[in-house]
């Protein structure tokens, strides 16, 4: 087979493939060997390193080094996470099969050009349609928020800081916004600590482990969701209907089961560190361990150790009643 990429289908790119394979070859070669060897500077051999040790690929053997996870175990078991990332993702979209077969044949019956449902493909004609959606919407915004993200028009990158702008305009017209989020939410670094500052500002939000799609749903006269993977390819608009209806439902079964990014009002006694606030909040968000160390630029084991601290300070045993114990204290 030779150094032909095959592991692209389980996420796995080509420069990370070939770090993998040379460290599959001749183990125990440090970073700055691999790096020469490929032709490359240390910091990319670096981070494929860590992008395969959290693909399960690659453990950790030291300081600067990784070793090889027996291939027959590691790789079959990102296959299998694939193939069950897959088959949930195409049973999201099974659920609305029948309601875009009955807007199909009401489409083709009736003489209104537009129609229910319009797709929408490129990244100019998405942009636009979500430009005027929050440029025009007047009381409700309703949200799922996950990755992938829609740019912004001017093409610049979305900030912290570009995000706060955003939705405190908003929230100064009024408008009523109610966001559920997932842990992938948190791909930014400080973008939980913005979104409290949104929640204490007005914003309504709670958080669950998994969401099946990105959606959003203005005075529940429009809505946009993805009907496949990608950020600019057959996103479905929506006008008034009963797929808006269903979404706007199944929205609400997703912000009931959600848990208050924020609870009680703070108070001043006793209030712990800011880190270990932030710990509570990433528990509370649902992150595991690893997840809550990439957040805090730290190790899942440090991670860990931060958590059982935390634990042990408040007094209880477990994750769960850490959190019940610092929303009484008024800390979430």
């Amino acid at each position: 087979m030779g150094d032909r990429s095959v592991l692209g289908a389980v996420g796995v790119t080509d420069f990370d493939e070939r770090v993998y394979r040379l460290l599959l070859r001749r183990p125990g070669r440090r970073t700055g060997e691999m790096a020469a060897e490929l032709g490359v500077g240390p910091a990319r051999v670096r981070s494929a390193l860590a992008r395969l040790a959290d693909a399960g690929l690659l453990r950790r053997g030291g300081p600067g080094r990784y070793e090889a996870v027996p291939p027959e175990a590691a790789i079959e078991w990102l296959v299998d996470r694939r193939r069950l990332e897959a088959e949930a993702r195409l049973a999201a979209v099974r659920t609305v099969v029948s309601d875009f077969t009955q807007l199909y044949h009401s489409g083709r019956m009736e003489a209104g050009p537009a129609g229910v449902v319009e797709v929408l493909a490129g990244e100019e004609a998405v942009k636009r349609v979500v430009t005027e959606l929050q440029r025009t919407v007047g009381t409700e915004l309703l949200g799922f928020d996950r990755p992938p993200y829609v740019g912004r028009p001017d093409d610049s990158t979305d900030t912290n800081e570009s995000e706060l702008e955003t939705t405190r305009s908003l929230l100064t017209r009024g408008v009523d916004i109610r966001v559920v989020y997932c842990a992938d939410s948190l791909y930014r670094p400080g973008r939980l600590e913005t979104l409290v500052r949104l929640a204490e500002e007005g914003e309504r939000s709670r958080f669950v482990e998994h969401l099946p799609f990105k959606l959003r749903i203005a005075d529940r006269r429009v809505g946009l969701f993805p009907l496949v993977d990608g950020v600019y390819d057959n996103i479905a608009l929506l006008h008034p209907s009963r797929l808006l209806d269903a979404l706007v439902e199944l929205f609400e079964v997703y912000w009931e089961r959600g848990r208050p990014l924020t609870g009680l009002p703070q108070t001043t006694d006793e209030r712990p560190p800011e880190e270990d606030l932030l710990v509570l909040r990433l528990l509370n968000a649902g992150l595991k361990d690893e997840a809550i160390g990439r957040h805090l630029g730290v190790s899942a084991r440090t991670a860990t150790r931060k958590i059982a601290a935390v634990i042990e300070r408040l007094g209880v045993t477990t994750r769960f009643q850490a959190g019940a114990a610092a929303a009484a204290r008024g800390w979430l």
